[in-house]
């Protein structure tokens, strides 16, 4: 038999991002982190994705740390891996558009603390959100080669998202210079004959690498990696066992194992995997007993293919549905999401549009009356202020929601004034900065980050080691 030709597959590990993100609230701390790195580096992985998406916010509110001294201290102990994250467009790590000179110093200060790959994301797929962050990305790559920009696309499902929508797309990707493409399955609605058929039609629309995420939720992850790999995807994003599976990703070993042998080979030590995850378990057991990993997102939801609503807005309509002491009313919720996305559009459903189309159809079943009541966020959405949907708003709901006012048909964030100066002469960041970074912190997230500035100056005061509560680190002011 003829040699077969090698096309290793590359692994990405999302276990210090989308693995704690998913399963435990993104409450692991850089502590916890810091030990198992020296062995991680030792991996021979395409990236390590440990920052971006909600550990900046999580890092600060909850975890009282500075996630730019995470990365800062992160970078240090990966000497030969790179590094990722999960960037939202012109949202940054935040919940809303921010002007161009933000985004752009944003881009710099990550790859500058230590970030190598930004995967970059909007969640209306409107790839004028994205242009300013890759825009930022190549004017840092002249100075810094390893600088790369990679974009996700937000997979998901309706008549608008054809084959030809996806191929035509990936051209525009790779016309706007990003340095590849992610297809990013966020609700785990990617069955495995699609994958096929989808990574094929991204190949026919441009020549850029193929990274494939997706998220076990409906049960269907590691097939699907296994069909996508064999159309052509690159990379593969996979989380150490221990934080794997559920709302995680496959786990690293078993997608190893399950390519060795084949010209996909991925050429990882097993035995050195197995002493990673051996460092995890411990976390995991802990997470387990304390409640902080719920044994429900450990299962298969099946209702996420059946309803394409992803695993976490399905428990966010539950939540809801019983404050509102309406859990009867849930069959009717899940029947009334299809129909508020489409009057939106026929956006895909990831944050922040998931939870505005869920909380929307929720208000209508309640109200007994559709758009009754319009939520300002649904308002926003049908003002065209994130960006340009698919297909067309329903002009019906549309007028209901903004009366006579012109919608916004421009990129919105050219509509927004240079905000950058403004953020670093406010009284807050000129009481409490301490580096640069503090700007950004601040930016994004006012409220929170003030109140990390004023624990953080608490701290570096000189406290009575008799006052100081050192096992929950709290200290007196």
């Amino acid at each position: 038999m003829a040699d077969q030709v090698k096309k290793p597959l590359k692994i990405t590990e999302t276990v210090l991002r989308d693995a704690h993100q998913s399963l435990i609230a993104t409450r692991m701390t850089t502590e916890q982190m810091l030990p198992i790195i020296d062995k991680m580096d030792k991996v021979g992985y395409h990236s390590v994705e440990c920052w971006g998406g909600a550990t900046f916010d999580a890092s600060l509110r909850f975890l009282k740390e500075d996630p730019w001294e995470r990365l800062r201290k992160l970078r240090d102990g990966f000497k030969n891996t790179k590094l990722q994250m999960l960037f939202r467009g012109q949202n940054i790590l935040g919940y809303n558009h921010y002007a161009d000179d933000v985004v752009e110093y944003f881009v710099q200060k990550s790859i500058a603390n230590g970030i190598d790959i930004i995967r970059i994301f909007d969640c209306f797929n409107d790839l004028r959100n994205l242009k300013s962050s890759v825009e930022a990305v190549k004017l840092v790559k002249k100075e810094n080669p390893n600088a790369h920009a990679q974009i996700a696309l937000c997979y998901t499902l309706g008549d608008a998202y054809t084959l030809d929508y996806w191929k035509e797309t990936a051209k525009r990707i790779e016309d706007m210079g990003a340095d590849s493409i992610c297809i990013k399955d966020m609700a785990g609605l990617l069955v495995p004959a699609k994958a096929t058929e989808l990574v094929q039609a991204l190949k026919d629309g441009s020549s850029l690498p193929i990274q494939m995420h997706t998220h076990y939720t409906s049960g269907v992850a590691s097939m699907t990696y296994m069909k996508a790999v064999e159309a052509g995807a690159d990379i593969i994003d996979t989380a150490m066992s221990p934080f794997s599976m559920g709302t995680s990703q496959p786990a690293t070993e078993v997608m190893v194992e399950a390519f060795k042998g084949t010209e996909y080979d991925t050429g990882l030590d097993q035995n050195l995997l197995a002493e990673i995850a051996a460092y995890f378990q411990p976390m995991r057991e802990e997470a387990l007993k304390s409640g902080l990993m719920n044994t429900k997102v450990l299962g298969v939801n099946i209702k996420t293919l059946l309803y394409q609503v992803p695993g976490g807005m399905l428990s966010n309509l539950v939540s809801q549905l019983k404050e509102a002491g309406a859990e009867d009313k849930y069959q009717a919720v899940l029947e009334e999401i299809p129909k508020v996305r489409k009057d939106f559009g026929e956006p895909p459903l990831v944050t922040p549009s998931s939870q505005i189309v869920g909380t929307q159809a929720v208000l209508n079943v309640l109200q007994g009356e559709r758009y009754k009541m319009i939520t300002k966020e649904s308002k926003k959405v049908l003002m065209g202020e994130f960006g340009q949907t698919i297909k067309p708003f329903n002009p019906e709901v549309q007028k209901k929601a903004i009366g006579d006012a012109t919608p916004i048909t421009c990129r919105p964030a050219d509509l927004i004034e240079p905000q950058l100066e403004k953020f670093k002469n406010d009284p807050v960041v000129q009481q409490y900065k301490q580096q640069d970074e503090d700007v950004l912190s601040y930016a994004l997230f006012p409220a929170v980050a003030t109140e990390f500035f004023k624990y953080r100056e608490a701290q570096q005061k000189k406290v009575d080691p008799a006052k100081a509560d050192t096992e929950n680190k709290a200290y007196p002011v």
